[in-house]
């Protein structure tokens, strides 16, 4: 689902507000560990165009270098607040991102293709990594294959139905396709962290050369959203609906060729958020 409007606007902006809560505790924890992150995506764009949240927007997502983001699972779970936690493949099986998250305990919020999932998505901010983009086109399509193949089974180890971004008769071919690998999986009992740890390895696979480009290899074109270091480095400080958070520094060059005239809203058409099918916000 690209876009559905919340029925209760309250709701939305309860959600937002929390999520800022999380933003503001991550803030304070990298500040404290010294880890450099970097708002990312569509965060970066209501950062810049509207001072914090997108006004339909529902989530926040932060990017790391590969070795800030190890730092930052196995330094940050010590200096969280009580209320928060870590969560990736690392701690549940069944997380079903190759990603983590920073999450609010005792909340749910998960999307439509997660309501079966083992793992119950909380409130969160999600958390990615970038590694090395290769210079050699071979060797990167290459990558960009293995990294794709296996984060869609990580998805598939979790749900058997996940977003399909198209209908007709393709999405009903897609969606009985990935109910037999599902059930494959389950059969044979795949283990999702051994597909996390493939996953990890596909994406980490050039760290060890010397590149000064770095990409998100959770997306399915890691290219488009690809940065220099010296585009992302050092970074900019920017006010996030009263949290001061980091941006890169070229972020209106990346901005650019990821979403075109950024600064423009688009049509309702083109608006994405992560509308969850359950939202409890628990004592909150």
């Amino acid at each position: 689902m690209n876009y559905k409007e919340y029925e209760n606007p309250e709701e939305l902006q309860k959600l937002q507000r929390l999520s800022v809560d999380l933003l503001r505790e991550l803030d304070r924890v990298c500040r404290e560990l010294d880890i450099p992150y970097f708002a990312y995506g569509g965060t970066a764009i209501g950062a810049v165009r509207h001072g914090g949240f997108i006004p339909w927007d529902d989530d926040i997502d932060i990017g790391f270098l590969r070795a800030d983001f190890e730092r930052f699972l196995r330094e940050a779970p010590e200096h969280l607040g009580p209320a928060y936690e870590v969560v990736s493949s690392r701690s549940e099986e069944y997380f079903p991102a190759c990603n983590a998250n920073l999450s609010l305990k005792g909340t749910l919020c998960v999307p439509e293709e997660f309501d079966n999932c083992p793992y119950q998505y909380e409130i969160g901010l999600g958390l990615y990594p970038f590694d090395v983009l290769v210079d050699d086109d071979a060797l990167l399509r290459r990558q960009c294959r293995s990294t794709w193949l296996w984060g869609r089974l990580k998805f598939l180890c979790a749900t058997p139905r996940p977003y399909v971004p198209f209908g007709g008769w393709k999405r009903s071919l897609v969606l009985f396709c990935c109910r037999c690998a599902h059930g494959m999986l389950r059969l044979f009992h795949v283990s999702p962290r051994w597909v996390q740890h493939r996953w990890d390895k596909a994406a980490m696979r050039y760290d060890d050369r010397p590149s000064d480009r770095v990409a998100d290899f959770s997306d399915r074109d890691p290219k488009r959203w690809s940065a220099r270091l010296d585009d992302l480095f050092p970074l900019v400080e920017m006010d996030f609906d009263g949290v001061t958070i980091f941006l890169p520094r070229g972020y209106d060059a990346l901005l650019s060729r990821g979403y075109g005239d950024y600064m423009a809203l688009p049509p309702v058409e083109e608006r994405k958020n992560h509308y969850p099918s359950v939202l409890d916000f628990g004592a909150y």
